[in-house]
This record gives structure tokens, C-alpha cells and sequence, in this order.
């Protein structure tokens, strides 16, 4: 049988505590229930999720436990990455019961090696600070582990995206070091995707040739506005997860999806063909 993976992702939950709204108008709980009940209900069902940062609203030890009652729902094997708005005591000992999360060291990288694709979890935050970075020492793990296989196609995971998006605000707190990522890629060819999330939409870009991913939100979205200076504003467009499909004798495809429930699905034919 030929080997198939489909990853699922989910970014920026943002969630609070004893149902309190983000900015004192988006339910980001409810929301992530409703991104959990979907994931659960996709069939065939996804071979794993990851969570690309954000997974709490302040970093709050209370937020931890509210989110992790939440994920504990997921009936798939899911991993996650912190992002600027996570804290990363808190996040190490909300999740310390997985085998990903790292025991010790400053940063909470992880590495997963069970399926047919290679999942790479970067920490690209600095702390208090919204921006992201790859310092030395973070570029000399990666490049390290990155060189230790370098047959099995791989997927890197990390919150800060390393591209220009166009909305001002957000490219200023990007990934602060997205060159040095950058000749790592180039000597990683088995890399086939980079997923991130951070700006809350929709976006594909490229990075020394490998195709780069941002997720949408799982509640609230970046307003998109590309004017200089642009205020920074958010809409309540849609959430949304993607799908990245990986099939042995196929490139790598990523599907975009609604969370929410939408009409439909109705068929295109019928007994006489093509429905009139």
C-alpha cells in the first residue's frame, strides 16, 4: 500500500479563562470547541494535528488548564509550538505529560519522528516581545537535526512567519531572522513544507524554494490591510484550518478549510447526469 499522511493544522486559539473575551468581543473558547468537533468529525480523519502558537491569550496559568481541557477533547495525536502571547514555564508544564515536550533546555523545540513524514517543532519566541527570532543557538539545533535524516521528507513548525505579509503592523513583529532560516533550507532539500501561523490568515509564500504556509485563526482574523502604517485591526471573518495531504508518489497539498457549519454537501449529477 502506498504511504499517505495528512496533517492538520490549527493556529492562534487565544483562549481565556471562565469565558472572557478576547478584546472584550471574540469567545475564542467557543470557537476552539467548534475547530475541535470538526477535527473530530473529519473523515477520513487526519493522521495528527499541530497547534502553531498562541494557544492562550496572556500566557496564564489558568489559560493552560482551560486550553488543555479543551485539547484533551481531540481524538487525534495533536503537538504544539508557542507563540509570542505563550509563556514558556507555563506551556512546559501544561503539556509536560507529552512526549514531545522537551524536560529542559530554554527553548521548547520538538522533534516527532513516528510517521511517514518528519515533523519539526521550532520555539521562535523571545519572550515579552511579539516578534520572532532564530538565533544561533536555535539555527545550530535545527541545522543539527535537520542533518541527522536527510532522506524523510520533513515539515518545520514554527509561530513567527518568515515573510513580508504586506500588513505593516504584522511585519514588524515577523521572524526577525529569516535569511539565516533560509540558507538552512537550502541545504535541507527533504523540507517540503514551513508552517506557521502569527498573522491569523490564509497565506503562502516560498523561502529558498520550500513552499512557507500560514494558518488561519481558529476565532478572529488579521484585517487585511496593506496601507503604510495601517491600523492594527481585526475582523471576524471566518476561521478556519488547513489540511497538508502528503502522498508518497505526489506533491505535497494543502487544503484550506471553513470551521463552521455551511449547506451542503449536495450532488452534481443525478440519474440523468449532470443536474439541470
Amino acid at each position: 500500500m502506498k504511504r499517505s499522511f495528512v496533517l492538520a493544522q490549527i493556529s492562534d486559539l487565544h483562549v481565556r479563562t471562565a469565558g472572557r473575551l478576547s478584546y472584550r468581543k471574540v469567545d475564542t473558547w467557543r470557537a476552539l470547541k467548534t475547530g475541535i468537533d470538526q477535527l473530530n468529525a473529519l473523515r477520513p480523519a487526519p493522521d495528527a494535528v499541530v497547534i502553531t502558537g498562541d494557544l492562550t491569550d496572556f500566557g496564564k496559568e489558568e489559560e493552560y488548564a482551560t486550553v488543555r481541557a479543551l485539547l484533551d477533547e481531540l481524538t487525534l495525536p495533536w503537538f504544539a509550538i508557542p507563540g509570542n502571547h505563550d509563556a514558556r514555564p507555563a506551556f512546559r508544564r501544561a503539556f509536560a505529560d507529552k512526549s514531545w515536550m522537551p524536560s529542559e533546555g530554554e527553548f521548547l523545540h520538538w522533534e516527532v519522528n513516528d510517521y511517514p513524514l518528519r515533523l519539526i517543532g521550532l520555539d521562535s519566541t523571545v519572550p515579552e516581545k511579539p516578534w520572532g527570532e532564530l538565533c544561533e543557538a536555535r539555527a545550530a539545533w535545527l541545522s543539527a537535526r535537520l542533518a541527522e535524516e536527510t532522506e524523510k521528507p520533513t515539515l518545520l513548525m514554527l509561530h513567527h512567519p518568515p515573510f513580508i505579509s504586506g500588513i505593516d503592523h504584522m511585519d514588524r513583529q515577523n521572524l526577525k531572522d529569516a535569511d539565516r532560516l533560509a540558507q538552512i533550507l537550502m541545504q535541507a532539500p527533504q523540507v517540503m513544507r514551513v508552517l506557521c501561523g502569527h498573522v491569523h490568515r490564509y497565506m503562502v509564500s516560498q523561502l529558498a524554494g520550500v513552499v512557507v504556509c500560514s494558518a488561519p485563526g481558529t476565532s478572529h482574523q488579521v484585517a487585511a490591510d496593506f496601507t503604510p502604517d495601517g491600523p492594527a485591526n481585526f475582523v471576524l471573518e471566518p476561521p478556519g484550518m488547513l489540511l497538508h495531504r502528503w502522498h508518497e508518489d505526489q506533491p505535497m497539498v494543502t487544503h484550506y478549510l471553513p470551521i463552521g457549519n455551511y449547506p451542503g454537501p449536495w450532488p452534481f449529477y443525478d440519474a440523468q447526469g449532470l443536474i439541470d
